[in-house]
Formats: structure tokens, sequence, C-alpha cells
């Protein structure tokens, strides 16, 4: 991948001194009238975003550490080569969703750098969690040890495919800046499911490949730089993270009641409609009785 052609963006920042921005008043949670805090969590490792952060559940909100400033200044981060390659994504992901919003007014997301531990406007995670999203911040985090994590751990490496991982992120900010979110808050409210083979979590999950396939294909429109195998290696870490594979693996037996992310198989499917496509029209899983 030739991702040195990407513009550098500039909210590519570190985690705060204090762990990171919090919203005032000390717990979040996912009430229709007021601000909905929601984390999503790549469950790229397997794991369950409702054990990990207790955010999905019912019962307490995330965590908050004291009265530490919601904003504190973040710390510099060392210009290695994975902060560079992260820029160059995230400048490519605000590049083409900014065509996407009327008259370009794209509200960017932050991405936030960090090591072993963060603290959000959703609480604290460590980076067993893997990448995700808070909406309550509307910022993305990672900790970059996630890439090599994807290598040997789960067989897939590859720029291209950490670059997916980046985009699928960024794609739930979509959904939060276009009220999916909030509409997938509501109907869990009335009662619908989030987990299950058609649940609302794996719905929202899918959405935000397609999302990253839509970013693919308008990105290499604009930058020419993918190369041979690019593609497969993003098709594999779909692969790889599919609900099915990831409990084979665990457990040694599949439970579709309990996907919160969807099969290999959707997840391919997916992602490649966007990149497909390179229309975020068709990305609507809310829509599709068979996903």
């Amino acid at each position: 991948m030739l991702w040195k052609r990407g513009r550098r963006s500039d909210n590519v920042v570190g985690a705060d001194s204090g762990g990171g921005p919090r919203m005032p008043g000390g717990r979040g949670g996912m009430g229709i009238g007021g601000l909905l805090i929601v984390v999503v969590v790549a469950l790229f490792l397997g794991k369950n975003p409702a054990e990990l952060l207790s955010l999905l559940g019912g019962g307490a909100g995330p965590t908050t550490q004291g009265d530490a400033p919601v904003d504190a200044a973040p710390q510099a981060l060392p210009e290695t080569e994975e902060t560079d390659f992260v820029r160059a994504i995230l400048g490519s992901t605000e590049d083409v969703w900014a065509q996407a919003f009327e008259g370009g007014r794209y509200p960017a997301p932050k991405l936030v750098i960090f090591s072993d531990a963060v603290s959000s406007a959703c609480g604290n995670a460590t980076s067993a969690a893997g990448p995700f999203y808070c909406s309550g911040d509307q910022r993305v985090y990672l900790d970059t040890a996630f890439f090599e994590d994807m290598k040997r751990q789960l067989n897939a490496p590859g720029e291209f495919a950490r670059a997916y991982v980046i985009a699928h992120e960024v794609g739930h900010h979509i959904q939060n800046v276009t009220g999916v979110m909030q509409r997938t808050a509501q109907l869990r409210a009335r009662g619908e499911e989030m987990e299950g083979a058609n649940g609302l979590s794996v719905r929202q999950e899918l959405q935000a490949d397609c999302y990253a396939g839509v970013w693919a294909n308008h990105a290499q429109r604009q930058l020419q730089w993918l190369e041979s195998g690019d593609i497969e290696s993003a098709l594999n870490a779909a692969t790889a993270i599919g609900d099915d594979r990831l409990q084979q693996q665990s457990r040694g037996h599949v439970v579709p009641d309990s996907f919160t992310h969807g099969t290999s198989q959707q997840r391919v499917r997916w992602f490649r409609t966007g990149m497909e496509s390179g229309d975020a029209a068709k990305c609507d899983t809310f829509a599709v009785d068979g996903l």
C-alpha cells in the first residue's frame, strides 16, 4: 500500500495527561432524552464490549476518575512511522467523507493514540478492548500495538488491513453524526435485541464495515495507492474477526445468539458492498432481512 501518498491529518493526538477527556457528571448512559453515550468496541480480539466497558447493558455506566478536567492537554505523540501511517489514513477518511457532507461540513473525529490503557468520555478501557469509538467525545481510540496483535494473533497482516481497522471505527463516527446510533438506542429501548445474528449490534457493525468499504473505494480513486494483495489483506482481516471464526477458535463452537459483529462471510460481504459500489446509501444494513 502506497500510504505515504495520503494527506496527513492534524486530528491525531496523544492521550491526555489525565488519561483522556471525560464527560462531566461522572456517568454515561443510553438515555433517549439526554446525551447518548455509546462505546462501539471493535471486537478484533473476540471481546464483548458489554463485558469490557459495561456500556451496552442496563447496569452502571462507564467509570470516571475524580475531578479531572473534561479536556486536558494531550501528550505529545512520538513521530514514528506508525503515527505517520495513522495520520495518512485518517487524513484520507477526512477527505473522502468531507465530499459526502453538504458543503464539505464533515465534523471529523479526533483519533487518540494511547498505550496500554486510556480514559474516554465513555469510560476506561485497556488495550485488550481493541480499537474503539466513543460517541461521547467523538473520538477514535487506538493502541497501535494492536497492529502487531492483528499480525500475530489473528494472522491478519498488511497495511491495508490496518487501514480497514481505522476506517471501520471512523464508520462508527459516521453513524454517530448521522443519527444511526441514536436510532439504534431508541430501538433497543423499545425491546429490540442487541445481540444475535440479526441483532442491532450486528447491523451496526456491518454497516461500519460497509462504510469502511465506501472509504476504500473513494480513497483508491483519489490516490491510486493500492498494490497487489492489499484488497486481499483487508478481506482476510474481515474474515479473521467474524464472530463465528472467533467463537470457534475460543470456544470450540459457535453461538449465533451471542453474535455482536457478524460472521466472517457477512463482514466480507458488507465491506465488499461498500468498496465495489462506493455508495453509502447501499450500506443500510437495518433495512434488509438477510444480512
